[in-house]
């Protein structure tokens, strides 16, 4: 069931609201709060309109989407006040995407994310859109934030790849995080290049692959349209959410519990290991809107 969003004179009396000052910024990086207590607020939008004959989404509705999902973010009337309270002018924005060929993070969604940091007053020239070559990459080797945007999979590695994973291009060794099936994710995003600069995370849920066998294994047959984004501040309580998504259509699909092979067992530490976030969903404020069919959760 939807909780009662916070209200702007709850925010400001708990002291908890992201446009009061930057210093709270630093502080709770990650979190917005519900009413009854704190909690990390993450959206679940859907359209069953979004993809085309190509599965590719429509710009105008996953631009409307983006910007429903911020405002409901910040529980503002409007996505411009919500991209104001994300971003200032003076911001220089690396927005960390994900070129996998089977699954990549949608041009339009880019365009779209571009968008709404123009509508927070950042100029063009100061926002960059990378997977690969970040660390080499002016915009985010200057970069004062960051937005991580990429489709959920699963993955031979980690179990899943999903926001937490993203960040592993910004060590030249990505290997070294291997792993234990890449249990400390969670420790990249306390490297200097990113740390505390994590202003937005989208999940992106077009056509999630729910299953595969071997590294970059990729089957359509194993992906569906369920034509949704994860959006949030707390990169372990979106992943943890889109990992429950998954197994339940893996239940679904498989008509039997059919556990991650390997686990995804980094979205978890992420929290009780790395205290960066929540994966506990009592202490995820989740939001849905829009399409509710075989939402899963």
């Amino acid at each position: 069931m939807k909780k009662k969003l916070i209200t702007r004179r709850d925010f400001l009396r708990e002291g908890a609201s992201f446009a009061a000052a930057s210093s709270l910024m630093l502080q709770l990086p990650h979190t917005v709060f519900s009413q009854e207590e704190k909690k990390s607020r993450v959206v679940l939008i859907r359209n069953e309109d979004m993809l085309d004959e190509d599965n590719q989404p429509h710009e105008e509705i996953i631009g409307k989407m983006l910007d429903q999902a911020v405002s409901a973010l910040f529980n503002t009337t409007t996505a411009e006040e919500a991209w104001k309270k994300l971003f200032k002018p003076t911001d220089i924005v690396g927005i960390k995407s994900n070129v996998w060929h089977y699954l990549a993070t949608p041009p339009a969604l880019e365009k779209v994310i571009s968008q709404g940091l123009k509508t927070a007053g950042v100029s063009e020239k100061n926002m960059g859109i990378d997977d690969r070559d970040v660390l080499s990459n002016p915009i985010f080797q200057k970069a004062t934030a960051l937005i991580n945007v990429r489709p959920i999979r699963t993955h031979y590695w980690s179990g899943v790849g999903t926001l937490l994973k993203n960040y592993i291009m910004f060590v030249k060794k990505p290997a070294a995080y291997h792993g234990d099936t890449c249990a400390d994710l969670a420790k990249l995003w306390k490297l200097p290049v990113v740390r505390d600069k994590t202003r937005l995370n989208i999940l992106v849920m077009l056509t999630p692959l729910f299953h595969s066998v071997g590294p970059h294994s990729y089957n359509p047959q194993y992906t569906w349209p369920y034509q949704g984004l994860l959006v949030g501040l707390d990169p372990v309580a979106v992943d943890a959410t889109g990992v429950r998504i998954l197994m339940a259509k893996r239940r679904d699909y498989f008509q039997e519990d059919r556990p991650l092979n390997p686990p995804a067992k980094h979205v978890f530490l992420a929290d009780t290991r790395h205290h960066l976030g929540v994966a506990d969903p009592a202490k995820i404020d989740l939001i849905k809107l829009g399409w509710q069919d075989d939402v899963l959760i």
